[in-house]
């Protein structure tokens, strides 16, 4: 870690900036009709990643041995589309890339030197692509609302994080257990399904009924139930529910899109409760003895959100803290082990002890058993009406007790934003750390330092 807390120094140039943001209007927007009640929205971003990271032991990038790596990559770039072509019919697509790294994330096939060398040319996919309808409209003397639809989608219920903007986050990213089936069994925290959502004054629900995209791992032989351990194997399996259920005592916010704001800068008076969950059956398999038994996830949340204006208006300060509990159990001892735009791999010559997630950045990351995320952010007062950059200094915490791990762990980051424009365009940087297990009851907390930089209209 000792690599990475050198580049901290590089932290306080940022400093240097003003504080404050501007405001953005509507964005792109062609009204199809002149009342605009028929319209095509565009929302276009990027967050482009300067990194500078201590690597797992026993880790290589390419063909070189590694314990520290620094690159530049593009976690994402995406492109969104919502067409309101009546008052009652809606439609979403969303496409994209993400993790694109100089050694990874290019073309299907990609390797190698070349045209399609390693990382080069990465293929865009669909994010979100459905359709809803309104099925009961609010209107004076109507607190109740009802929408329905259908698609590849991101109502996923679970948590207020599970559906996060990638837009709009406090920290520079999420902590990727909000997403606990990403890329398993769902498209990148989407999988394809009905769902409905809508209020009943203060009280915002949300639910889905989805197929899970298929999973076929085998599992390993265990000798007894103790050393049991399952993994994503659904064949076709049965469909799934998710819900999520929030009340919210302040402000209401807007419900038009299922991405949930991360921090409201101050400009909303927001203090939300939630609860949530999602159920597939039959989703994971273990081996014991070599008898196969099958085990349902159930996943369960429960969260808190507060985004308040606090201090004298005029300087326009800010607070924004947000908690959630997660219990997981998708069967006995599960583990998935990630690594966000991971450039590491096994050095074979390595003779020492490796770490039970594997190479580069890789870290245990969900799992059956509990987890507690918290982050808390400050909004910065300003002197001026229209000042340049404002400033968010921000913390997390993270503790996790995984059955698949002897020892619980904990990690944190901590970091700012720096608003050059709102979130439309700001500039994080960040020191995280991860505990990195050489056994199941033996870790250390290896260090990484991220600068993102964000534009989205």
């Amino acid at each position: 870690m000792k690599k990475v807390l050198l580049f901290v120094v590089l932290l306080s140039s940022l400093y240097a900036f003003n504080q404050g943001s501007t405001e953005y209007g509507s964005g792109l927007k062609v009204n199809l009709k002149e009342d605009g009640s028929k319209y095509i929205r565009f929302i276009a971003w990027n967050q482009v990643w300067f990194r500078a990271t201590d690597m797992n032991p026993g880790s290589q990038v390419g063909d070189t041995p590694s314990s520290f790596n620094a690159d530049i990559g593009m976690r994402r770039l995406r492109f969104l589309a919502l067409a309101q072509i009546s008052p009652r019919y809606k439609i979403i697509t969303h496409i994209g890339i993400n993790n694109q790294t100089f050694l990874n994330g290019g073309a299907a096939g990609s390797g190698g030197t070349g045209a399609y060398g390693a990382g080069k040319k990465p293929g865009l996919f669909f994010h979100d692509a459905w359709n809803e309808f309104v099925i009961i409209q609010p209107k004076e003397g109507r607190k109740f609302s009802l929408h329905g639809g259908g698609g590849l989608h991101y109502f996923m219920g679970l948590s207020r994080m599970t559906m996060g903007s990638t837009l709009n986050f406090m920290a520079i990213d999420a902590p990727i257990f909000n997403w606990p089936l990403v890329d398993a069994s769902d498209q990148f925290a989407r999988q394809m399904g009905g769902f409905i959502y809508g209020k009943y004054d203060r009280f915002e629900y949300r639910m889905s009924v989805n197929k899970p995209f298929l999973t076929n791992l085998t599992p390993a032989v265990a000798t007894n139930q103790a050393e049991a351990k399952a993994v994503d194997n659904n064949g076709n399996g049965s469909f799934s529910l998710a819900g999520y259920y929030e009340y919210q005592f302040f402000d209401k916010e807007s419900n038009a899109l299922p991405f949930k704001v991360g921090t409201y800068l101050g400009t909303k008076k927001m203090l939300n409760i939630g609860t949530g969950f999602f159920y597939a059956p039959n989703s994971t398999k273990s081996n014991v003895a070599g008898q196969i038994q099958e085990h349902d996830i159930r996943l369960l949340s429960a969260d808190i959100f507060l985004d308040l204006p606090i201090g004298k208006p005029e300087r326009k300060m800010a607070v924004t803290a947000y908690a959630v509990f997660y219990n997981f159990n998708f069967g006995p001892n599960y583990i998935r082990n990630f690594g966000i735009m991971n450039v590491g791999s096994a050095n074979p010559n390595f003779t020492g002890q490796t770490a039970l997630a594997g190479f580069g950045n890789a870290q245990a990351t969900i799992g059956t058993g509990n987890i507690f995320y918290t982050q808390i952010g400050v909004l910065l007062p300003t002197q001026n009406e229209k000042p340049k950059v404002r400033i968010q200094p921000f913390g997390a915490y993270t503790y996790k007790n995984l059955d698949g791990l002897d020892r619980a762990n904990s990690s944190f980051d901590i970091g700012a934003n720096f608003f050059v424009d709102g979130h439309h365009a700001k500039i994080t940087p960040q020191f995280s750390t991860r505990p990195v297990y050489t056994n199941s009851s033996t870790y250390s907390l290896k260090g990484e330092l991220l600068i993102q930089l964000q534009v989205f209209l």
